[in-house]
């Protein structure tokens, strides 16, 4: 597969016009004057005992924005961050908006040559970063990061005292957002990319996805608008911003001219207090985070009467967990990657009650979808599994520096090729199976993991569960499911193995079953099925 010789041919041919959008404009700093001339008082960033209003957000960016300038960061120059969920994270993002730099929003949470591998390969000259976190001294960090990267010509403190001299290289927040700032605008161009997003990086090196202020805030609007958020909604912002989730949550936030309430990382028991304190009407998350939610004793709806809505999204969705949650918060699931945005589908209020649970939805306005066959690249028909490919206004241009691979996932019509296998019906609600590169071969037949999980899940005793394969001289591979049980249950493998038989073909029942206590899990709350693999030791089979 290629791209057409123009990469951008097949992505502008497929631009649509956002039906009912908040906004006249698709570019972010665009987007936020407008939010900002609609409701200037009105409450924008919550973050602890600090409130910005819209206004406020706005004068920070712009001085910003200013400074930097002055210390030569302008169009097309890309800008770390380097922070958790904080206003200074969005301050930076909006300011970057009307340099027309290039937001790289960076996981504070990577190990150091972690870090270095995602600046180095984005090039940045210049980094946002907190000055100590989770027991990090990044001002530490940095000092050897600028030695070894001399294109990192600046770093930019946030949480050090100003006060505390710096080396030229370093200099503090506060510093560069003082002061009556002057007008700094580049003219607005929505097809410039807006962010490099690095993928959460389950297999191999993550990789630099480039997506445009048209496609992300464009993409943030219609899924703003389908879950029906609105000027007065307060919304929990505990998905991490440097994932594409966190963006688009922030991005529909100001299309709305909604309020965030931001949690720096989630923790669930904070999280439930955080949204009674401040009446959170939003909540948005993986299904990890949801489910950590369940556990916690205030989270009902006499403890949340605010709670409206919320999207669940990021990594399989099982139909139970969705059922439980409802009653306190009444969430869409969407379906999504980095690649794609991120929504591509999504459950919606009025959808029939077994295809709200359990599906993905149907996908947004101006969004494109087919079914791919996976050996021959033909198109299948409905109700048939093959691989999902999207085209739509929001998809990426590309990933950042490596065109072989940019080539690689699209077709020559410009679909992106998810990786993910689906199944589309008449009515166009999809159904999500599992991932291309996932897909267990037993003896001669594929098991895909996601229809063994949904079944198990089904299981009283069963908290969660993952299903990987395991190498085996004979059938090639073996099914092994990975399984948490509920606290306090008494299960045993023999019991999972007969549960399974009642509930699927013989092929796809396990041949092993492992327990364990979690899962490892990236920053985007998926599990990372390569290192649970690498965990778990082919003993004698179960059955």
């Amino acid at each position: 597969m290629g791209l057409p010789s123009d990469p951008r041919a097949c992505y502008l041919q497929c631009l649509v016009a956002v039906e009912g959008s908040y906004l006249k404009s698709l570019h972010l700093a665009d987007a936020f004057a407008e939010a900002v001339s609609r409701g200037p008082d009105r409450p924008f960033l919550v973050s602890g005992a600090r409130r910005l209003s819209y206004a406020q957000t706005d004068r920070e960016a712009r001085a910003l924005a200013a400074s930097l300038r002055d210390l030569g960061i302008g169009a097309g120059h890309r800008i770390a961050t380097v922070l958790p969920n904080c206003p200074e994270a969005i301050i930076t993002l909006l300011a970057a908006a009307r340099l027309g730099a290039v937001i790289v929003p960076v996981n504070p949470a990577l190990a150091y040559h972690e870090l270095q591998y995602q600046l180095r390969h984005a090039g940045v000259p210049l980094a946002v970063s907190v000055t100590t976190w989770e027991g990090r001294d990044y001002l530490e960090w940095f000092e050897d990061l600028t030695e070894e990267m001399p294109e990192l010509r600046h770093v930019v403190a946030v949480g050090g005292d100003d006060d505390v001299w710096y080396e030229d290289r370093v200099v503090g927040w506060q510093t560069l957002v003082s002061g009556d700032p002057p007008e700094v605008r580049v003219p607005s161009d929505p097809g410039a990319s807006l962010a490099i997003l690095y993928t959460s990086g389950t297999a191999g090196k993550p990789k630099g996805v480039c997506l445009t202020h048209r496609g992300l805030v464009g993409n943030a609007v219609e899924t703003a608008e389908t879950l029906g958020v609105v000027a007065g909604d307060i919304a929990l912002l505990a998905v991490p911003h440097f994932t594409v989730f966190g963006t688009s949550v922030i991005l529909g936030a100001i299309a709305a001219g909604a309020t965030l309430v931001l949690q720096g990382s989630f923790q669930a028991g904070a999280a439930v207090r955080l949204m009674a304190q401040e009446r959170v009407t939003l909540c948005h998350g993986v299904p990890t985070m949801f489910a950590l939610l369940l556990r916690e004793k205030d989270f009902t709806h006499e403890m949340l009467p605010a709670l409206r809505t919320g999207i669940i999204a990021g990594s399989p969705v099982a139909p139970d967990l969705v059922r439980q949650v409802r009653p306190v918060c009444n969430v869409e699931i969407a379906y999504g990657l980095t690649e794609t945005g991120p929504t591509v589908t999504m459950t919606r209020l009025g959808d029939p009650h077994a295809l709200r649970q359990g599906s993905v939805g149907r996908p947004l306005e101006g969004v494109e979808l087919r079914i791919v066959d996976l050996g021959e690249g033909t198109l299948h028909g409905t109700e048939a599994v093959g691989e999902l490919a999207v085209r739509s206004p929001a998809v990426m241009t590309g990933y950042d520096r490596m065109p072989v691979e940019t080539r690689r996932v699209f077709s020559e019509d410009g679909f992106f090729m998810t990786g993910d296998l689906a199944l589309l019906d008449a009515d166009g609600f999809v159904r999500i199976v599992g991932r291309r590169k996932e897909t267990i071969i037993r003896g001669g037949f594929n098991v895909h993991p996601r229809e063994v999980e949904d079944v198990l899940r089904a299981h009283p005793a069963i908290s969660d569960v993952c299903v990987i394969g395991v190498a085996h001289d004979v059938l090639g591979e073996m099914i092994c499911a990975c399984v948490v049980p509920v606290e306090g249950a008494a299960v045993r493998s023999e019991d999972v193995i007969a549960f399974a038989r009642d509930g699927m073909a013989d092929y796809k029942v396990p041949d092993l079953v492992r327990f364990v206590d979690g899962f490892p899990l990236n920053a985007s709350g998926k599990v990372q099925r390569r290192e649970l693999a690498r965990s778990v030791v082919p003993l004698q089979p179960a059955s």
